[in-house]
C-alpha cells in the first residue's frame, strides 16, 4: 500500500507545472517586481517539458501580444498562399477603347494597396485596350462593416498610425503623407497625393542656415476648425534640408483611392475625369481584372514583426467575413478566431478578444494559451511562422533591444506594449540546440521592469542546460 501511495505522489509531482528556477526568483526580487504581476511559462518544444511557471493560467491585458492568435488563426484557416483580390468592373459598353459607363472597383479590405500598385493597375487597364472611361469611379467598400471614423482615438495620439481605423477600400497604410520640399529659397509643402479632402496652411520661414537643431525640422500640427481638416506647417526650417515626406492619420482612405487612382489612369494613357461613387457594384456589371495582394503569410510577417495594428486589424475582419459572411465586423472576427482555436484544442474562456490587434483594454489572454498556440504554431508551420515573427537583433520590435545581446538571431518574438503592459511571447533557441516557447506577461506601471525582466530570462533562458 506504502509502495502504491509512494508511486502515485512521484507521478503527481512529474505532471505538476514547474515552480520558478531560483535564477528567475532572483531576478524578481532583483527588479523588484511582485509575482502577482507577472505570468510565466516557458516549455521546451520536443519534449513538452515545463522549465518555468508562475500564474500561467491568471488572464492579463495582451497588448500587441494578441495578434499571435489573429495572425495565426488566418493562417490555419485561409492558408498562407492566401491573397487578397481587389476586382475591377464596368457598367455600359468597352467599344474601341473607351468604356462608356462607369469603372467599379470591390475592395475586399487589402491592406497593403499602394500608390505603386495603382501604377501597375492602371497599366494592365491600358494593356486591356481601354483609352477613355466616360463615365465615374464607383467604389464598393461594403465588405466590412465601415465606419466613419479616421482614427480610433484610443490615445491622445490620434493623428498617429498604430490609430488608423480599418477600411475595405484602403491605400498606403491610411496615412496622409505631407512633401517638404527646400527649393530655390523657399520652402514647399505639397500633398503626396492631389486631393480636396484637407488643405495645408504653410508658415514655414527659410533660413540659410545650417540643417541641423531648431533649423532642421518643421512643427507639423492638425486645425479642426474649419470644414475640412487642415495640416499647419510651421516654424523656421534650412533651405539646405532633404526632401522629406511626413505621415499623418487625417483622411479617408477610400478618398485617397479616388485621387491616387484618378492620378494613375491618367499617367497610363487613360483619360478620365469622373467623380467618386460610393456604391454598391452595378449587378450587371462586367469583370475588367482582378488585382491580387502579396501572399499571406508575407502579409502576416509584416503584421507581427512590426507590429501592425491596421493589418491584424483587416485580418481579424476578413476572418469574420468569411465565417460569418459579409459585412465584417469586430464581434464576427471574434467569433471566427474562437471557433479555429477552439477547432484546435487551443480556445479558453479567460480569452476576450476585442480587434484582433491588441490596441484594446478591453482583451484578456493567459501565458498558458500563447504557449500552446505557439507550440501549435510550430508544430503546424515550423520555421515559415517563427521566420514571421521579429527575430532579436536583427528586425521587427526587437531590432534593437537585442542587439548587442547574446539573444541576437536566437530569439523569435511578438511583443506588447500598452501603459499598463509590457508582454513578450515567442521562442528562444538555447546554445544547447533546444528550442524553447515562452510567455511572459508583465501588467503594471513600470513598464521598463517588465523589459528588463524579459531580457535577462531570455538571455539565461540561451545559456540554459
Amino acid at each position: 500500500m506504502m509502495r502504491r501511495l509512494i508511486v502515485t505522489w512521484i507521478l503527481l509531482m512529474s505532471l505538476a507545472p514547474a515552480a520558478l528556477p531560483h535564477t528567475i526568483e532572483s531576478m524578481l526580487t532583483k527588479n523588484k517586481i511582485a509575482p502577482s504581476s507577472v505570468s510565466i511559462l516557458i516549455r521546451e518544444v520536443k519534449s513538452g517539458k515545463t522549465i518555468a511557471s508562475l500564474t500561467p493560467d491568471q488572464a492579463r491585458t495582451p497588448a500587441s501580444v494578441m495578434k499571435i492568435l489573429t495572425t495565426y488563426s488566418a493562417l490555419v484557416d485561409l492558408g498562407t498562399g492566401f491573397r487578397w483580390p481587389t476586382r475591377f468592373y464596368y457598367t455600359g459598353r468597352f467599344h474601341r477603347g473607351v468604356i462608356q459607363g462607369d469603372l467599379a472597383v470591390e475592395a475586399f479590405g487589402d491592406p497593403t494597396l499602394t500608390r505603386k500598385d495603382l501604377d501597375r493597375i492602371a497599366r494592365r487597364i491600358r494593356r486591356l485596350g481601354v483609352k477613355r472611361i466616360q463615365g465615374n469611379l464607383i467604389i464598393d467598400r461594403t465588405f466590412f462593416a465601415n465606419t466613419d471614423k479616421v482614427s480610433s482615438g484610443f490615445d491622445r495620439n490620434r493623428y498617429s498610425e498604430y490609430n488608423a481605423m480599418p477600411d475595405a477600400m484602403m491605400l498606403d497604410d491610411h496615412m496622409t503623407r505631407i512633401v517638404v520640399r527646400p527649393r530655390g529659397g523657399t520652402i514647399q509643402v505639397m500633398k503626396a497625393i492631389p486631393g480636396d479632402d484637407y488643405d495645408i496652411i504653410n508658415r514655414l520661414k527659410p533660413t540659410d542656415a545650417a540643417c541641423r537643431g531648431k533649423f532642421g525640422w518643421p512643427n507639423i500640427g492638425i486645425s479642426n476648425k474649419g470644414t475640412r481638416p487642415a495640416v499647419v506647417v510651421s516654424g523656421t526650417l534650412s533651405i539646405h534640408c532633404p526632401r522629406r515626406t511626413y505621415s499623418k492619420l487625417l483622411t479617408h482612405p477610400y478618398a485617397s483611392f479616388y485621387h491616387a487612382f484618378a492620378a494613375a489612369l491618367k499617367r497610363a494613357g487613360i483619360a478620365f475625369d469622373g467623380k467618386m461613387v460610393l456604391a454598391r457594384v452595378p449587378r450587371l456589371a462586367k469583370a475588367l481584372m482582378v488585382h491580387r495582394s502579396r501572399s499571406l503569410l508575407k502579409i502576416v510577417a509584416k503584421t507581427d514583426k512590426k507590429s501592425n495594428n491596421l493589418y491584424a486589424r483587416h485580418i481579424f475582419l476578413l476572418l469574420g467575413a468569411q465565417h460569418e459572411g459579409a459585412p465584417a465586423t469586430e464581434a464576427k472576427g471574434a467569433k471566427a478566431v474562437r471557433s479555429i482555436l477552439r477547432s484546435r484544442g487551443l480556445w479558453n474562456d479567460r480569452i476576450q478578444i476585442h480587434n484582433g490587434c491588441g490596441l484594446s483594454r478591453h482583451s484578456y489572454i493567459t501565458a498558458s494559451v500563447l504557449v500552446n498556440v505557439l507550440n501549435d504554431a510550430y508544430k503546424t508551420l515550423g520555421t515559415r511562422w517563427m521566420n514571421a515573427l521579429a527575430i532579436a537583433g536583427k528586425d521587427g520590435t526587437i531590432h534593437r533591444r537585442f542587439k548587442h545581446s547574446i539573444a541576437k538571431g536566437r530569439a523569435w518574438m511578438k511583443t506588447g506594449t500598452l501603459n499598463n503592459a509590457k508582454n513578450i511571447a515567442g521562442y528562444v533557441r538555447g546554445k544547447s540546440g533546444k528550442l524553447y516557447v515562452l510567455a511572459i506577461l508583465y501588467n503594471g506601471r513600470e513598464r521598463w521592469k517588465g523589459s528588463g525582466l524579459q531580457n535577462q530570462i531570455i538571455e539565461w533562458l540561451v545559456r540554459y542546460k
